[in-house]
């Protein structure tokens, strides 16, 4: 691992269709969400676009996603994102998006997102 990256988890810690929040630093306010889609992840900052600075959006550990397993959904506000865009979809924060943030997975399986937005998503809570 270089010191521009940091290790979130194992690409087989999140599946296909199941999401994850991993707190990129020690005492960071804002987990990261990796979503399992396919044979590849994405991930976005946990912090609803709704209000000004952000809301987490699960109402528990790891419930980022809707009943039907179609969206993240934020359970504060009852806003639905679209998996693959972060986009709303539903809820008072159409036209807003998640923050998405860049996944690089190593030979070993390994993902990791650039220290610079790790930071940011230690400043943002």
């Amino acid at each position: 691992m270089t010191p521009e990256r940091l290790r979130l988890c194992h690409r087989d810690d999140v599946p296909d269709g199941a999401a994850r929040g991993f707190l990129p630093l020690p005492g960071a306010p804002r987990k990261i969400i990796v979503v399992g889609r396919g044979a590849g992840h994405v991930a976005y900052v946990d912090s609803c676009p709704h209000y000004t600075g952000g809301t987490p959006m699960a109402w528990r550990t790891d419930a980022y996603l809707n009943g039907d397993r179609t969206h993240l959904a934020c359970h504060a506000h009852g806003a639905l994102f679209d998996i693959d865009t972060g986009a709303c979809v539903s809820g008072p924060c159409l036209g807003r998006k998640l923050t998405r943030v860049p996944l690089t997975e190593d030979n070993a399986g390994y993902l990791s997102v650039p220290a610079q937005v790790a930071g940011r998503a230690a400043r943002e809570g």
